[in-house]
């Protein structure tokens, strides 16, 4: 766990906020002491499309829900992503009452910070989603953490809706894994979505918001250039924030 999460008098937004060079450094010169600063993230790898999937085909919207560490983040990358209509920052895997962030901070609640997607299936498939995902949005071989966030609140997790989406997680999770796509086992973990509740009206569009953050500058908008660079065809330079969509 960071230095800065041992802070008894700091909430997790507030512990979350003071993350950056500059913040790291203020901090520091404050209390005496130092500690380590995270590397910046970077842009991603890309992995190849996966076997199993379903084809496009005209319909109604569908919704992938997906933990990835931070939901700002995770958040910011798909609102880039074209055939995404919305993208809300919530929490899933804990019961309704515990949605909280004050509380699911505390690591103790079942949740995972997560973003529930909609998208149309006829321009992007969930396969492709679960795609963007493992490339640019987060790293599936980190353990129960994030970069600098620690705990399983932030876990990877793909919480499917139906037999199909939880056909379709699987078979990537082995196919990449059995191709060596990363120098470490992914460790994202395939539950069933028993419930999603949006976070706080604060944690929406963080990123659209506060680009100039620097927990955002330096964890965040890398995501944003690997999806850029990486998937060129699939990004688009307008998000499409949970404000348009509301």
């Amino acid at each position: 766990m960071a230095f800065i999460d041992r802070i008894p008098v700091l909430s997790g937004l507030s512990r979350r906020l003071l993350y950056g060079v500059g913040a790291a450094v203020l901090l520091a010169g404050a209390i005496g002491a130092t500690w380590h600063v995270a590397a910046r993230a970077d842009e991603g790898t890309l992995v190849p499309p996966p076997a199993v999937d379903q084809p496009l085909a005209a319909g109604e919207l569908q919704t992938a829900v997906l933990a990835g560490g931070c939901f700002w983040g995770v958040q910011g990358v798909f609102q880039h992503v074209k055939g995404v209509a919305q993208v809300l920052a919530g929490y899933a895997g804990g019961e309704q009452a515990t949605a909280v962030y004050e509380v699911v901070s505390t690591g103790e609640t079942g949740h995972a910070e997560s973003v529930q997607i909609k998208f149309d299936p006829a321009q992007i498939s969930y396969g492709e989603i679960l795609r963007i995902f493992f490339s640019v949005a987060h790293d599936p071989t980190e353990l129960n953490r994030q970069g600098p966030d620690e705990g399983t609140q932030y876990r990877s997790a793909i919480f499917y809706a139906d037999p199909a989406q939880q056909r379709i997680a699987q078979a990537y999770i082995d196919q990449l894994d059995h191709a060596g796509t990363f120098s470490a086992p992914i460790v994202t973990r395939v539950d069933p979505l028993k419930g999603f509740f949006p976070a706080e009206a604060y944690h929406q569009d963080f990123l659209v918001h506060n680009p100039t953050n620097p927990y955002i500058v330096f964890n965040d908008l890398p995501k944003i250039a690997g999806l850029k660079q990486l998937f060129p065809d699939e990004y688009r330079e307008q998000p499409v924030t949970v404000a348009a969509t509301q």
